[in-house]
């Protein structure tokens, strides 16, 4: 069995590096853009637009969704470090003496 690439692979490979290069630029995404974006699946995306768990505009019978909103959507449930805990907690101490 060979390690080199086939044509195929390599054309396949080309392909998903020009979406991506060509979403970067985007600030509206489709719903196959914004799958690739987040990482969840079409349908996965499809269920919590349908449950409207998450940003998106529709447009005749169309979904986008804006890049900033999916950025700021996935990162909202932000679990604080143990460093920011305790600079925190010192923080506290320091100034209710």
């Amino acid at each position: 069995m060979s390690a080199e690439p086939t044509m195929q692979e390599l054309s396949d490979k080309l392909d998903r590096i020009s979406q991506i290069t060509f979403m970067a630029a985007k600030s509206v995404l489709d719903l196959n853009e914004a799958a690739l974006f987040t990482g969840f699946s079409v349908g996965h995306i499809y269920r919590l637009t349908s449950k409207k768990q998450i940003p998106h505009f529709k447009k005749n019978r169309k979904l986008y969704f804006k890049k900033s909103e999916l950025e700021d959507w996935m990162l909202e449930n932000k679990i604080t470090s143990n460093a920011d805990i305790s600079s925190q907690a010192a923080t506290y101490v320091a100034t209710h003496k």
